[in-house]
């Protein structure tokens, strides 16, 4: 359950930085349409992030990577709508961060000024702390990214975990301080062994954010589709289903489509 602080006033970037310093857990997840985000925010979910994940889970493509800048300004604008104390972040898509410093201060502008978002999510460690340092100079709040990064899937060749071996994760721990310097206000850790992620934490002062990187973290982070039963192409094993809705629905429909064929909908007290 949300904090009284937090539950009483929207959530801020300060706040959020502010949670890992009290020791509360922060509690994010995805969303993508005014609905969604109406449910999330009076839950009590503390950060709702338009994902570029959309794009496997509403689009239905194979990897993120053919988002695009006015998809997800669109998405950020129906999720906007629908919150009123959630800290609202949108995820960069591919190549709208990585062209040019002054090319990314466009696009996240337009995050900001067009789609609502209260800040941006980019992926990626030191080659990025440039671009993150004059975002945030200009007073757009940048989280960070590292692990397994799903715009670059095609240079891993799949989605497995990521700093298993010594020399990644001390990379990743390095690139983690580069990103705090450079002025993120939190990094999600996606896909990386528990221990590392437990170490990071641990050596920074923002907050971590994990999606598959074990209970140490100041925060977790799902897919909201992945969490429901909703997506089913897969299932990776970070993902706890709280309820099937999937199966559910299918259900639904196929009762629905009976009682259409078999005359039993609508009945007299459905008609006028």
């Amino acid at each position: 359950m949300a904090s009284e602080k937090t539950a009483a006033g929207k959530v801020t970037v300060p706040e959020i930085m502010a949670m890992k310093k009290r020791g509360e857990k922060i509690a994010c997840l995805t969303a993508y349409d005014y609905l969604m985000a109406t449910l999330l925010d009076r839950a009590g979910v503390d950060l709702i992030l338009v994902g570029d994940s959309v794009g496997m889970v509403v689009a239905g493509y194979k990897t993120t990577i053919p988002v695009t800048m006015d998809a997800i300004i669109y998405h950020t604008q129906a999720v906007a709508r629908g919150i009123r104390r959630a800290l609202l972040v949108t995820d960069m898509p591919f190549l709208s961060f990585q062209v040019s410093i002054e090319k990314t201060v466009e696009n996240a502008g337009r995050c900001l000024k067009e789609g609502g978002a209260e800040a941006v999510k980019l992926e990626g460690g030191a080659p990025m702390a440039e671009t993150i340092r004059r975002l945030v100079d200009l007073g757009i709040p940048v989280m960070g990214h590292l692990g397994l990064t799903p715009q670059s899937i095609n240079k891993f060749g799949g989605y497995r975990l990521r700093a298993k071996d010594k020399d990644e994760a001390k990379q990743l721990l390095t690139d983690a301080k580069i990103l705090q310097e450079a002025g993120v206000f939190s990094i999600v850790l996606e896909k990386v062994p528990a221990a590392l992620a437990k170490k990071v934490t641990e050596n920074v002062q923002v907050p971590t954010i994990g999606i598959g990187a074990g209970p140490d973290c100041d925060g977790q982070i799902l897919v909201t589709h992945d969490m429901l039963g909703l997506f089913e192409e897969f299932k990776p094993k970070f993902v706890r289903r709280y309820v099937e809705l999937g199966k559910a629905m299918r259900s639904a429909f196929e009762q629905y489509v009976a009682d259409v064929k078999e005359s039993k909908f609508p009945s007299l007290q459905e008609s006028y």
